[in-house]
């Protein structure tokens, strides 16, 4: 019987090292970007077309190649950073795959110019399903120039797993901030299509923030730096006033290199406790230097999950160096040591301690069990003719009686304490019969519940979770056919974006246009809005649109729901009225019809319950009736 176990040819084998390495367009961007830092560029230029899948082309003036290193660069497990295997715990350069350009070449159709400063001609390679097809002298400026055409051309399958050109884009821009972050002394710029997206030149750390983040964080960082023999962290935290509900604007940097760490981001979070809403995430740009052998940056095919050799320590710092930072600036609240004036009148703070008082508290046993020496195990014994200090300790235990003489706690015959009857889950108006009682008058409730009688009790409602059901009721429909009336803007509004947000807001003009928004591409990242929904206050569309983004990236990690769906979701949450506003008798009326019209009034997209129902028959048990 024939042996059937055989060595892989290497262009197989190159391509199934591909799938590990390059995921997507984003992914060799950033391999080609970190090589140009490493090669010692002050400038690099990244081009794309079609959102990376026809070209991505990384141009740098750094130290260039020779013949034979531009040759040798694609093969596998070829590197200028590793000689032996001490090596490979010490990386500080950024780059180090052994197969990241092997992987490229298996994948697409590769060209490479470079030329070393003191070499007169460069070298032109051209490589196709990791076959060099030509290899020859060229003139060329100093440094390298890669493009990498028509990705995944010779696996289909794998090209036909590719998202949408934005959302292909907007992963491209984001390997492309943590790159520029990183390295702010150098210059970068990035054009897509022809159009410049990003034009960074070289700077501060907080000068290439706000080239990146936008000029709104100009006043609103404040620095961090910190200094040990162990480690150093420098960078910028927001103050409270950006944090968002999104993790949006939040980098970790360690050696320059870009990571994702809950744990850090946990220690970041804590030092902002108490001073921004729960649900938020603060803002920050941190960087940590320290020994790269306390450090493994090869549990992650990305390197962006890193192992620290004591992660506590690390925790530590990085919060302390948060605290420290707002404190300095008077943002973290200061401890107040004044005395308040209700302390200030008690008689141990105003009445002078006496020698004699001094001398009585002393001879007491109580005195004597904390300060004589091993006396902390005394407890005296509390003998019928004894005088003792301890025995009415039971007494502070006892639960005091109320004005009326009656303990303030109701308990069933059982003596279990009876809590209010759960949500009814009643699936339409026709099926349980439940509906508001006509010519009566409701109650709002610290303005944000309604009280509303029905025919067999009364219904507590959240106004706010009630009215997101509604939202998202009509704007379901909205989505799915029956398009939102727009009203037109007489005078349309211009916004502003990211890089980022560009491409999500272009990637949701389709969907955003079903549920009444029209807003066009007007220029380099910005918009015009033309109309808005015709439930959207007017002089609200910036916000509400910025808002939306916000919300929409919430939702980015979870892929149970459709991009559709999301936006639904983000609009009735957005545009619901909030707890803590005022209704007039009329709104709580339309507000409380509109919500048992609903399929499943009951509860709100999330599943949060949207009202309460107080039955009759309950009430007259809680009065013993």
């Amino acid at each position: 019987m024939a042996d059937i176990i055989q060595l892989l040819p290497d262009n197989i084998a190159n391509q199934i090292a591909a799938g590990e390495v390059i995921q997507r367009p984003a992914s060799a961007v950033k391999e080609l970007l970190e090589n140009a830092a490493d090669a010692g560029a002050t400038e690099i230029h990244l081009v794309v077309t079609d959102a990376g899948k026809a070209l991505i082309q990384v141009i740098d003036n750094g130290k260039g190649m020779s013949e034979t290193d531009a040759r040798m660069a694609f093969e596998r497990h070829a590197t200028s950073k590793i000689r032996n295997i001490e090596d490979l715990f010490r990386i500080k350069t950024m780059g180090f795959r052994g197969e990241a350009l092997a992987s490229i070449a298996a994948v697409a159709q590769v060209e490479l110019k470079t030329r070393r400063e003191e070499d007169e001609l460069g070298t032109y390679i051209e490589i196709e399903n990791s076959q060099v097809v030509k290899q020859e002298a060229c003139a060329n400026a100093a440094g390298t120039s890669i493009s990498m055409k028509n990705l995944f051309f010779n696996v289909p399958a794998r090209r036909n797993f590719l998202k949408s050109n934005a959302a292909e884009m907007r992963h491209i821009v984001d390997e492309f901030i943590r790159v520029a972050m990183a390295f702010p002394a150098i210059f970068f710029s990035m054009k897509s299509n022809g159009q410049e997206v990003f034009h960074l030149e070289s700077g501060s750390l907080k000068q290439r923030i706000v080239q990146i983040l936008g000029n709104s964080y100009n006043a609103k960082l404040v620095s961090v730096n910190e200094e040990t023999d162990y480690m150093n962290i420098y960078g910028f935290v927001g103050k409270p006033e950006t944090a968002r509900k999104t993790r949006g604007d939040q980098y970790f940097f360690v050696n320059n290199r870009f990571i994702k760490s809950a744990y850090l981001n946990h220690a970041v979070n804590s030092a902002f406790d108490e001073m921004i809403a729960r649900d938020s995430f603060p803002s920050y740009v941190l960087y940590i230097d320290l020994d790269p052998s306390q450090v493994d940056i090869n549990v992650h095919p990305t390197k962006q999950e890193i192992k620290f050799e004591d992660e506590k320590i690390i925790y530590a710092f990085v919060q302390a160096a948060v605290k420290h930072a707002l404190a300095q600036f008077s943002i973290a609240p200061s401890l107040d040591f004044t005395l308040n004036a209700e302390i200030q009148g008690l008689d141990a703070v105003s009445k002078p301690f006496t020698t004699d008082k001094k001398d009585l508290a002393s001879s007491s046993n109580l005195f004597k069990t904390f300060t004589q020496k091993n006396q902390a195990h005394f407890i005296e014994r509390n003998d019928k003719n004894e005088k003792s200090e301890l025995k009415h300790w039971k007494e502070f235990y006892t639960p005091q009686p109320t004005e009326g003489g009656v303990i303030a706690e109701r308990s069933t015959q059982n003596g279990e304490s009876e809590l209010p009857q759960q949500l009814q889950t009643p699936n339409s108006k026709l099926q349980t019969g439940l509906h508001v009682l006509p010519d009566t008058t409701l109650l709002q409730l610290h303005n944000t519940y309604i009280i509303a009688s029905t025919n067999s009790g009364f219904l507590l409602v959240h106004q706010q979770l009630a009215h997101e059901r509604i939202l998202y009721e009509r704007y379901s429909v909205a989505a799915h056919g029956q398009h939102m009336a727009t009203q037109k803007s007489l005078f349309p509004v211009t916004l502003e974006l990211a890089g980022a947000d560009v491409s999500l807001l272009t990637d949701l003009l389709p969907e955003l246009q079903t549920i009444g928004y029209q807003v066009e591409p007007f220029g380099n990242n910005s918009f015009v809005i033309q109309g808005i929904p015709a439930d959207v206050l007017p002089g609200n569309e910036k916000h509400s649109i910025e808002l939306l983004i916000e919300q929409f990236k919430h939702f980015s990690s979870d892929i149970k729901f459709s991009k559709r769906e999301k936006l639904i979701r983000c609009m009735a949450r957005q545009q619901a009225i909030k707890a803590g506003q005022a209704l007039t008798q009329k709104e709580m009326l339309v507000l409380a019809e509109d919500l048992f019209t609903c399929s499943s009034p009951n509860v709100t997209p999330t599943g949060s319950p949207t009202y309460l129902e107080f039955k009759e028959d309950y009430l007259d048990r809680m009065f013993g009736r």
